[in-house]
C-alpha cells in the first residue's frame, strides 16, 4: 500500500493490512463477523457509548477487499437472503386527509420526537419508504430519526446519520487537514432525509421543523451516543427543489457538488448535481473538528 488510506473514519497503515492479512489467515474459517469482532478488540474501536463498531469494522473489511487489499474468506451464512428487499410498514389506517393552515395558529401543538431505537422507528423507515423520493435505506453507523407531529397526527419526519467523507467546499469551510477528519467527522452529521407528508400544506412548516431538529440534534446525539455534534450538512438536488426551507432555517449553501455520490472517492457514478448546505451547531465547530 504506497499511500495512506482512510476507510470509515480510520487511517489505515500498511501495519494494519497486515494484521488483518494475519487475522483471516489464521481464523478466516470462523467467519468474517469473527475476524470483525477480533479486529475491534485489538484496535480497541469502539463507539462513544463504549460498543465496539462492528457493523462499521465489516464495512471496512468489504471495502478492503473490493480495493483487492485483502481477501476476505466466504461468508459462512448469506447475510440476507436473495432477492431480500427492507420492508417498511406503516398502519393501514393512516390518516391521509389533508392539513391546510397558516404555521402560526399551529405551532404550540407541533411536537418532535427522536425515535431512533423506540417502537416507532419501523413506522419512520415505513413513512420513509413510502413517500420520499429516494425511499428508504438503512445506513451503518450513527444515526437518529425524528417524527413530527401535530397534536396526535404525523405530519413530517426527518434523518439523521453519517456525513459524506470528502466534499471540497466543506472540508475548505472546516479547515482541517486529513489527520483532523479522520479523527472528528464523527462530529458531522447528514441530513440525509426530510419528508412533509404529501397532504400536509402548512407553509413555512419546513423550515420550522429544521430549527426545532437542530436545536436538540446535539444534546439527543450526546445522550444516545454519547458525544455531541458540531455541523450538520444536507445535499440539495437541483433538479427537484431549490433548498429554500435550508435558507430559511438558516442553513448556509456552501457550493455545489461535481456529480458524485457522497462517498464515491473512485470517481466511478455519475449524478445529479447538488447543492451542499451546512449548520453550524457550536460556535466552536471549526476548533472542535480540527481538534
Amino acid at each position: 500500500m504506497s499511500e495512506q488510506l482512510i476507510i470509515r473514519k480510520r487511517i489505515l497503515e500498511t501495519s494494519d493490512i497486515d494484521l488483518i492479512k494475519n487475522l483471516i489467515s489464521e481464523a478466516g474459517d470462523k467467519g468474517r463477523s469473527h475476524i470483525s469482532r477480533r479486529l475491534c478488540e485489538i484496535w480497541d474501536w469502539r463507539q462513544a457509548n463504549g460498543r465496539y463498531r462492528e457493523i462499521t469494522c465489516r464495512e471496512l473489511l468489504r471495502k478492503l477487499d473490493a480495493l483487492g487489499l485483502v481477501s476476505l474468506p466466504k461468508m459462512l451464512h448469506a447475510a440476507r437472503r436473495p432477492g431480500y428487499r427492507n420492508t417498511q410498514k406503516f398502519p393501514s389506517d393512516l390518516d391521509r386527509s389533508q392539513i391546510s393552515s397558516p404555521l402560526k395558529p399551529l405551532k404550540a401543538e407541533i411536537h418532535i420526537r427522536q425515535v431512533r431505537g423506540t417502537g416507532e422507528e419501523s413506522f419512520f423507515n415505513g413513512l420513509i419508504g413510502g413517500f420520499h423520493y429516494l425511499g428508504y435505506h438503512q445506513g451503518a453507523g450513527e444515526q437518529l430519526k425524528y417524527l413530527v407531529f401535530l397534536h396526535r397526527r404525523i405530519i413530517a419526519c426527518a434523518g439523521f446519520g453519517c456525513s459524506a467523507f470528502k466534499v471540497a467546499c466543506r472540508d475548505s469551510f472546516i479547515g482541517w487537514d486529513a489527520a483532523e477528519k479522520a479523527r472528528n467527522i464523527g462530529k458531522v452529521v447528514n441530513n440525509s432525509r426530510f419528508l412533509i407528508l404529501p397532504w400536509v400544506r402548512i407553509p413555512h412548516l419546513a423550515s420550522f421543523v429544521l430549527g426545532g431538529i437542530v436545536r436538540r440534534l446535539s444534546s439527543d446525539w450526546t445522550a444516545y451516543y454519547g458525544h455531541p455534534v458540531v455541523l450538520a450538512e444536507t445535499f440539495v438536488d437541483l433538479e427537484r427543489f431549490t433548498g429554500i426551507c435550508y435558507r430559511a432555517a438558516g442553513w448556509r449553501c456552501l457550493g455545489r457538488t461535481a456529480g458524485r455520490g457522497r462517498n464515491d472517492r473512485q470517481k466511478l457514478s455519475e449524478k445529479s448535481v447538488k447543492a451542499m448546505f451546512v449548520k453550524e451547531l457550536d460556535a466552536d465547530f471549526r476548533e472542535e473538528c480540527r481538534a
